[in-house]
C-alpha cells in the first residue's frame, strides 16, 4: 500500500468514534499491537529527541525500502508510534520524504494532544524523515 492509501484507512478507522476517549484508548490498543523492539536498538542514539516520554526509532533498508521498529516508555505515545511507522515504514526513502502526512489533522490528533505531545510527534515524524533522506542520500 502507498503512503496514502494507508493515511486514507487510518481516516477510516477513526470516523467511527465520536468522543475523544474512544480515540484515546483506540491509539492505546494500537500501541499494544506495536511489534517488540529489539532491546539492542534501547539505546540514547535512538530516542527521538524532543519527545516528552522515551521514544525510540530503529529505521533499516531490505529490499530498497525503509523499515522501522519503534517503541515508546509511555502507552499512548506507543500508539502514537505505531501510526507512524504504520504509515511510514515498508516504504521507499523519497516517498517518505515527501510524505505529507495529513493523516494527523483528519483524525484531529493535534487537538486530542497537549502541546508537549503534539511536539514530541513532530519530532518523530521529523527524525524519521531524516532518517529517510540519509537513506536515499546513500542511494544516489
Amino acid at each position: 500500500m502507498t503512503i496514502n492509501e494507508i493515511q486514507d484507512e487510518i481516516i477510516e478507522e477513526f470516523s467511527i468514534f465520536d468522543n475523544r476517549n474512544d480515540s484515546y484508548n483506540y491509539i492505546i490498543e494500537l500501541g499494544k499491537n506495536l511489534p517488540s523492539y529489539p532491546e539492542q536498538f534501547r539505546t540514547d542514539d535512538k530516542l527521538i529527541k524532543g519527545c516528552q516520554s522515551k521514544v525510540w526509532v530503529h529505521p533499516y533498508m531490505q529490499d530498497g525500502k525503509v523499515l522501522l521498529y519503534g517503541d515508546s516508555d509511555s502507552t499512548l505515545v506507543k500508539g502514537l508510534v505505531s501510526l507512524v511507522v504504520r504509515v511510514l515504514s515498508n516504504q521507499k526513502a523519497e516517498d517518505i520524504v515527501k510524505a505529507d502526512l495529513y493523516f494527523i489533522d483528519k483524525i484531529g490528533l493535534r487537538q486530542m494532544l497537549s502541546m508537549n505531545r503534539s511536539n514530541g510527534l513532530a519530532s518523530l515524524v521529523k527524525q524519521v524523515k531524516l532518517y529517510a533522506l540519509a537513506y536515499q542520500t546513500q542511494e544516489v
